[in-house]
């Protein structure tokens, strides 16, 4: 969130507006394909054998792009006044920043 918001308010200072809806667009897009994916993981936790973990989790992903692209077509079709580089910036920043959080979490 605080890198969605960062470069929300970065591209609504240089572009406008429409470039910083686009950036929260872009970076909810990557938020809402997580909480999908956290549902898929929840689902299975309770399982031990090795293999059934890792189709676990390669389902979760799965899901987690599968949300991320279904959302990203339908901003593109929908958002008439879409600032296609604040989007992708919101989106790398989301993904960068969660995957940065996810390689320090002890689990």
């Amino acid at each position: 969130l605080i890198a969605t918001a960062t470069v929300a308010v970065a591209t609504m200072l240089i572009s406008g507006v429409h470039a910083s809806v686009s950036a929260v667009m872009g970076g909810a897009s990557v938020i809402l394909g997580a909480c999908a994916a956290l549902a898929v993981v929840k689902r299975g936790e309770h399982q031990q054998n090795p293999s059934a973990i890792l189709v676990n989790l390669l389902k979760a992903e799965a899901t987690k792009i599968f949300v991320i692209i279904v959302l990203l077509i339908m901003i593109f079709k929908l958002y008439m006044q879409l600032v296609p580089f604040a989007l992708i910036a919101g989106l790398a920043a989301a993904a960068l920043f969660s995957g940065a959080a996810l390689s320090k979490l002890k689990v």
